[in-house]
């Protein structure tokens, strides 16, 4: 090229990587094709170095390492997060009905612990626990004291509920809500930034804290998944073969899900279904088992810090195991159509309710309606012993079978002397008040639930919905109970519940119940299933669990066809392209593309013949985020594409490092330069930026697998030909709004809302 006149003047541009070419920006969907191939070729790089020296083959070694020492980081941080998480929440809890004078750090449990006068009966009473009432009043009981003691867990639930909201306002706005839409639409290749922030991290797990102990009807489940890739995505910066590449920060994320669900649940197995099935998008093997890895240290770290000193990772482990008859799948199929009835009812009505949020002014004041939800929920749940607890309290509850020395109000059997045995008794007059009262908790929490997610708190859903199942199960479970009990020589009940014999467990139906309530809303079941019998233990009870889980989803996909979280990412206007949906409508590629018949035509590079201004203007005066090249404007024969970020930070690239590149200099797209005059400024070389193998589709392609072709590779853009000539474009955002229309949506809601 030296002989050349003035070729010298030519940089033949990207011999060396310049920085910023091949990233993204904010919400814009990431090219998998491209990443997946950098990563090929960064991986065919280091294995070709490692035959040269021993030194290279060290570096290749702990290349093949990062990954898994990335997990072991991440299982350490999310696993200990979560004991931090519920440690605090606790304790913070028990603040609202009183403190513990011989160290106020302890919850009540724990106070009373160290007590030497605590009786069994009594075991939550002991001098060192004192509540509100005997500290500001100085008597325990009587009706001064219970108006104290509501007021102050009025008054703490508004304080927390009020810190939990200005710091998301303030420092963290993406910190609100349950995070896993977000989570399913980043992992499908959207970008978000600072969604996965060390500031959304931090926020995230100090105001989960506040909003589990303001009492509001929300779970801390959702918010440790994201609070785990949160986790994931600060400790990929430790790695560039991470850091640098968007697709393989994908596959750690999916990992990271895992373990979120790992620690919530103590399910690791669980967790890594959950990922699978629910919010991974790219789930190679590989994935699969660092994900297995991640879940596995996270249990072991949340096992290791014991945040419920029993030793188990769960609140709600049970130790029944009772068998089942076959005839108690009618109950249990009956609970599962309760579970997608309501999950069905849940969606329509949230949804609604969030769409009223964002469209009226009620979106204006978020601090006002989380503390106007507060007031509501303390002032409903004091009187209320089943509701004043927390909700994983409850829950723990209604699954617990009754033994010989519980003291819980649904316990209260009257006990015939001549048994000393679990047996099926008569109830007692505490169960039914027990009943009553869990009968109105139930309503209480199917309404307040509906407008409690979606608020501008850290607020997930698996624990209101277990809370509403279990408690149907419970007295659906006391009901069956006593019907065998009084009417055991009824011909369903004769064979296999025999007077004395322990035949019905209630909470094992409130155990079926709960998972289908959680599978009606979020459509979940291998994970579901698994989550449910590794979260009790409950082994033998698989089958119940999997036909409730069934018929729940059954009944809901019935009603509708989206899980809450679809149906958030549609109401969000996410760009997200469910792989789980069919496309049926015969429409052609044609019927897509842009630009449409009416349009002015698509704007295109040419290989030559354009000057650095040209493509300046053209930049400045369009939206899109590239541009196709064609041989000229003539032929319109297809080249390459070129994005608009990459072109940018070229020409700026040029200007600074490049003697001589001014407006007037020429750009080409060619692998070989044309001879330049003398006197002309020197020539820009962009080959190397452009992508050489876009894909393409013929006019007349079905748009079913145009969309197949999206979903399976991951593509942002797709271009359209006819005889090998350009006719338009067809982009993620192109599809998206098709689907829309042709079910009769707005196509404009389509856009990062």
């Amino acid at each position: 090229g030296e002989g050349l006149n003035g070729a010298s003047k030519m940089m033949d541009f990207l011999e060396e990587p310049i920085p910023g070419v091949g990233t993204y920006e904010d919400f814009n969907t990431i090219d998998w094709v491209r990443e997946k191939s950098k990563d090929r070729d960064r991986h065919r790089e280091i294995a070709n170095k490692s035959k040269e020296s021993t030194w290279a083959l060290v570096q290749s070694v702990s290349d093949a390492f990062s990954g898994w020492l990335l997990m072991l980081l991440i299982g350490l941080m999310a696993g200990s997060l979560a004991g931090l998480i519920d440690i605090s929440a606790h304790w913070m809890t028990d603040l609202k009905e009183g403190v513990c004078l011989s160290g106020f750090w302890f919850n009540h449990e724990h106070c009373c612990w160290t007590s030497n006068e605590t009786t069994f009966i009594e075991r939550d009473k002991c001098p060192q626990w004192r509540s509100w009432a005997e500290l500001i009043v100085g008597q325990p009981d009587g009706a001064f004291a219970y108006i104290v003691n509501y007021l102050m867990y009025v008054i703490w639930a508004l304080l927390f509920s009020f810190l939990a909201v200005s710091l998301v306002r303030s420092f963290a706005p993406y910190a609100c809500g349950s995070g896993i839409p977000e989570i399913k639409t980043i992992l499908s290749g959207f970008i978000i930034r600072g969604y996965l922030g060390k500031w959304t991290l931090v926020i995230k797990t100090i105001t989960l804290v506040l909003a589990v102990s303001s009492g509001l009807s929300l779970g801390k489940e959702g918010p440790l998944v994201h609070v785990a890739c949160c986790c994931g995505n600060i400790l990929c910066h430790l790695f560039t073969k991470y850091s640098k590449n968007e697709a393989k920060r994908r596959e750690v994320l999916s990992a990271a899900a895992a373990a979120g669900v790992s620690v919530a649940f103590g399910a690791p197995i669980g967790g890594v279904l959950f990922s699978l099935e629910e919010v991974g998008y790219y789930f190679p093997l590989k994935t699969l088992w660092r994900s297995f890895f991640a879940a596995l240290v996270a249990a072991f770290t949340l096992r290791s810090i014991n945040p419920f000193g029993n030793s188990r990772l769960v609140l709600f482990y049970v130790e029944f195991h009772a068998p089942w008859h076959l005839l108690e799948l009618i109950p249990f199929i009956m609970l599962g159509i309760f579970g997608g009835l309501w999950g069905a009812f849940f969606i329509r009505t949230n949804i609604a309710w969030c769409h009223r949020r964002k469209t009226t002014k009620l979106g204006r004041y978020p601090v006002l309606e989380v503390l106007v939800v507060t007031a509501i929920t303390a002032i409903v749940a004091f009187p209320n012993d089943y509701t004043r607890i927390s909700t994983s309290e409850l829950i723990s509850e209604l699954f617990n079978d009754c033994g010989l020395l519980d003291s819980s109000k649904l316990c209260d059997y009257i006990n015939d002397n001549t048994t000393e045995t679990t047996d099926d008794r008569a109830a007692g007059p505490n169960v039914y008040t027990a009943m009553w009262q869990l009968a109105l908790a139930l309503v209480f929490k199917v309404f307040i639930t509906i407008i409690t997610f979606g608020m501008k708190v850290p607020s997930g859903l698996f624990i209101p919905s277990l809370a509403v199942g279990a408690i149907a199960g419970r007295l659906l479970g006391i009901g069956m109970e006593q019907l065998a009990y009084y009417h055991h020589d009824w011909v369903i009940f004769k064979g296999w519940c025999s007077p004395g014999a322990d035949c019905i467990t209630p909470g094992l139906y409130a155990m079926v119940g709960a998972a289908a309530c959680l599978g009606g809303v979020t459509r979940m079941t291998v994970s579901l299933v698994v989550i449910m019998f590794e979260l009790t233990g409950g082994l033998e009870y698989i089958v119940p669990l999997m036909a409730a889980a069934m018929t729940s989803k059954w009944v809901a996909d019935a009603i509708g066809r989206e899980g809450i979280y679809d149906a958030h990412i549609r109401l969000n206007g996410y760009p997200f392209l469910e792989a789980k949906e069919e496309f049926t409508h015969k429409t052609l590629a044609m019927d897509v593309m842009r630009p449409r018949r009416n349009d002015p035509p698509l704007t295109v590079l040419t290989q030559d013949g354009l000057k650095v201004e040209d493509v300046e203007t053209l930049i400045n005066e369009t939206t899109c985020s590239g541009f196709p090249v064609v041989v000229s404007r003539e032929s319109q024969r297809l080249v390459g594409f070129v994005l608009k970020r990459d072109l940018i930070i070229s020409i700026e690239n040029a200007r600074k490092r490049q003697d001589g590149v001014v407006s007037s200099s020429d750009i080409y797209f060619t692998e070989h330069i044309p001879p330049q005059p003398p006197s002309s400024p020197a020539t820009l070389k962009l080959r190397k930026v452009m992508d050489l193998s876009p894909f393409t589709v013929t006019d007349h392609t079905a748009m079913e697998i145009v969309v197949d072709i999206f979903r399976k590779l991951g593509l942002r853009q797709c271009l359209v030909t006819h005889n090998g000539r350009l006719l338009g474009i067809i982009t993620k955002k192109d599809i998206l709004k098709h689907m829309a229309q042709v079910v009769n949506q707005d196509p404009d809601s389509i856009l990062f809302n």
